[in-house]
């Protein structure tokens, strides 16, 4: 019984000892050039598309009120 007792205590430490550590706090937040937004630019070529695809980079003259607020409350409760 104290055997098992003990192997589970040097396991759950060994396991918390191994766990990866969060370098959250050390990342800076997310930029708004951290976004591949769409862009319009002159001379670019437009794809001739047949079917469904996905379109990297499309050629966009406008792409809506892009605006960037702080999250002010915490969640989950």
């Amino acid at each position: 019984m104290w055997g098992y007792l003990a192997i589970l205590l040097v396991s759950a430490l060994i396991s918390y000892a191994l766990m990866p550590k969060s370098n959250q706090a050390t990342q800076p937040p997310a930029a708004i050039e951290d976004f591949s937004a769409p862009v319009a630019q002159e001379g670019r070529p437009i794809p001739v598309i047949f079917g469904d695809t996905l379109v990297e980079g499309a050629n966009t003259l406008w792409y809506g009120d892009l605006r960037v607020t702080a999250i002010k409350k915490k969640g989950g409760k």
